[in-house]
């Protein structure tokens, strides 16, 4: 089943523990879209900034010469689990980044979930 955007971060939003999803150009360091987040989490601030950390990665991995794709990215606060899904395609520089409460969540189910939005996006 193909989902739009705003299906998949509805979908992403029902992931247990899920506080926050966008889905970000890491060219332009745009969000295309968002959903939850609130006062202690502004998504378009941090879509721009996990945009440099993929540029970073994306240029590490170069320099390195890696023949190799991110899948995804993970980022452990104390109290939170930042996940940074690309978007596996060659006409587009996406991902997904979710932010999950680490109490609420499974990280390997989270990672399952992110992975089905992936496939089934359409954008």
């Amino acid at each position: 089943m193909m989902m739009n955007i705003d299906t998949a971060l509805k979908e992403a939003m029902s992931i247990a523990g899920a506080v926050g999803v966008a889905l970000v150009d890491y060219e332009s360091g745009m969000s295309l879209g968002t959903s939850g987040g609130g006062e202690w989490l502004d998504l378009d601030v941090a879509a721009a900034g996990n945009t440099e950390v993929v540029r970073s990665k994306l240029r590490v991995m170069s320099s390195l010469s890696l023949n190799d794709t991110i899948e995804d990215m993970l980022i452990t606060l104390h109290r939170q689990y930042h996940l940074i899904r690309l978007l596996n395609s060659s006409r587009n520089s996406l991902f997904l980044y979710l932010v999950l409460d680490r109490e609420r969540a499974n990280l390997a189910l989270a990672r399952h979930y992110l992975k089905r939005i992936e496939t089934d996006l359409q954008v």
